[in-house]
């Protein structure tokens, strides 16, 4: 029998140690986590066909019968994996084509909530409708924002499920069908997550990511103002005189220009987005639009301006209220001035719960060799949905596909990104929910 050497039996093997998978290479990953790495890689084609399917399906926020379209598309899978679900329709006069929820329990693990939406921003009417593709590129209307992420959780579940470690966990699963224009009053169209958020532990969103290698742990909120302002009408030769005063578009401009003087502040945002003024002033289309008239002759009796303003913290805006307030309190001559505040999203801040979670993320990705995550610019980030339940659940959002052009015309996703993504949620979905 020939005798080998030692080291040309190692240099012999060494081929077949390189030609293992990432995961498998000495690393945390343990041996359910490869099952469900594996069923990640075996449904990829598949789940971007399942993009592309749902993309195709027209869901504008006022589409309600397409809300509900794809909500059962959405349905018929959480069933598939042994989701109980259910569809929460809104009360008449609200306008809105409602929720989906699915929820599957039985272990002692922690409670997941994890946060979909299933509305776009292109209404039957665009001309942006349907799924298109060039490579690794694909395009459409909600392909990030937010199907790709709806995509992310479903075959983040069904990995885990066929490779049988979804069953004794705790996982409930929210699609609202308005998150685009939220259904008024909030406290109805918001009231199934935040009851499902005070018997969880955890959020997730999946909105669009904001970088492959980062994620949200704080958003700010959104609340919206009204500033009406009155003036004495008087002949324009008159103005600034004891009796004329200074009209309403002078002091409109003199609280405005306080305003970006005074209140800047680091995460704080107050913007005007609409102004009218003049001797008649009207707003239609429940405060979007308006029509004034008044003539160059003439002082100015009425401005009204509508605007928002994003915090970081309720105190923050709290803090930014009354100083608004108090601006508008100092009224030049012969104005007066109201301002007035309506919530909106409330905001996320930056928890030490949610950095915990975010570290959890980071070490899978690192293990998973898909290098470090960090923590999201919150000043970057708008309001979703994950911030109505900020105050009950740590949380993380930012956790969908990664694509471009988000609400515009040309809305793409970076399928290249897809397979690793849905890898890196399955095995944070894991052990979030490990016993």
């Amino acid at each position: 029998m020939i005798k080998l050497p030692l080291d040309f039996l190692k240099m012999m093997l060494l081929p077949v140690f390189c030609l293992s998978p990432i995961w498998s290479q000495g690393q945390q990953i343990s041996t359910a986590e490869r099952k469900i790495l594996d069923r990640v890689e075996a449904n990829h084609e598949a789940s971007i066909d399942f993009l592309e399917k749902t993309v195709n399906i027209n869901s504008g926020t006022y589409n309600t019968a397409g809300v509900q379209e794809v909500g059962a598309i959405y349905r018929e899978m959480l069933d598939e994996l042994g989701f109980e679900t259910r569809w929460v329709d809104m009360p008449e006069g609200i306008e809105r084509g409602g929720h989906l929820i699915g929820e599957i329990k039985g272990g002692e693990g922690k409670t997941l909530l994890l946060i979909g939406h299933i509305d776009t921003v292109f209404e039957p009417d665009s001309p942006f409708q349907k799924w298109s593709r060039e490579g690794n590129t694909a395009t459409g209307p909600g392909v990030n924002d937010m199907k790709g992420g709806n995509m992310v959780i479903l075959y983040a579940l069904k990995a885990m499920k066929e490779a049988d470690e979804l069953k004794n966990r705790n996982i409930i699963v929210i699609f609202h069908g308005d998150e685009e224009a939220p259904g008024r009053p909030l406290d109805i169209t918001r009231k199934d997550i935040v009851e499902l958020a005070q018997r969880s532990d955890i959020g997730l969103g999946f909105e669009t990511g904001t970088g492959f290698n980062y994620a949200t742990v704080a958003r700010r909120g959104s609340s919206s103002w009204e500033l009406q302002v009155k003036g004495q009408q008087a002949h324009s030769s008159g103005i600034f005189r004891e009796g004329s005063g200074a009209g309403a578009v002078y002091e409109a401009s003199r609280i405005l220009n306080r305003f970006y003087e005074e209140l800047q502040e680091e995460n704080l945002t107050y913007n005007p987005g609409l102004i009218l003024g003049g001797t008649q002033v009207e707003l239609k289309d429940g405060g979007t639009a308006g029509v004034a008239s008044g003539k160059t002759n003439l002082v100015a009796n009425t401005t009204i301006v509508k605007g928002d303003l994003r915090f970081l913290s309720e105190e923050q805006k709290e803090r930014a209220r009354e100083k608004m307030k108090a601006i508008v309190a100092e009224n030049l001559p012969q104005t007066q001035a109201e301002i007035t505040f309506e919530d909106g999203y409330p905001a996320m801040p930056p928890t030490e719960g949610n950095k915990a979670l975010l570290a959890t993320l980071s070490q899978i990705s690192q293990e998973l060799e898909q290098g470090e995550v960090k923590a999201y610019d919150p000043g970057r980030r708008g309001a979703a949905d994950i911030s109505f339940i900020a105050e009950y659940v740590d949380g993380l959002d930012g956790l969908g596909v990664m694509g471009t052009k988000a609400h515009a015309p040309g809305e793409t996703v970076d399928l290249s990104t897809v397979e690793d993504i849905v890898k890196r949620t399955a095995i944070l979905l894991y052990r979030l929910t490990e016993n």
